[in-house]
Formats: structure tokens, C-alpha cells, sequence
């Protein structure tokens, strides 16, 4: 059987930390700022874990890196 592919776009929109825990950026940055409030943008800045529900299916994909 073959070696299973890292899915690439996973790949690049994720990062591991130094504890194991999967970190995201947060979504709503790209665009359309102008009706957001400032505390609302510098706050989407920060990165946030992926939740524990995904982390069985997020495993799978990028099962080559860490």
C-alpha cells in the first residue's frame, strides 16, 4: 500500500507549537476591515488551537510533519 500524501493546503495553514498543540489563524482578516472595529482586528491577529473535535481528522492529514 502507498504512503499516505500530506494534504498540502492543510499544511500551510497550520503550524504545531512547541507543546504539540495545533495552532490556526484567525478568519475575517482579509477583507472588509473598514467595518470592523480596531480592537476586533488586533484581537483576530493573535493565533488560536484547533478544537479538540477536529484534532482526530486534522491528524490524519498532516500525519508526515510534526
Amino acid at each position: 500500500m502507498p504512503k499516505m500524501k500530506t494534504h498540502s493546503s492543510t499544511k500551510k495553514r497550520l503550524r504545531f507549537s512547541g507543546t504539540g498543540k495545533v495552532m490556526r489563524s484567525r478568519p475575517g482578516t482579509s477583507h472588509l476591515a473598514p467595518g470592523k472595529t480596531q480592537k476586533r482586528i488586533r484581537h483576530l491577529r493573535k493565533e488560536s488551537t484547533v478544537a479538540t473535535a477536529d484534532m482526530h481528522r486534522i491528524s490524519k492529514m498532516v500525519a508526515a510533519i510534526k
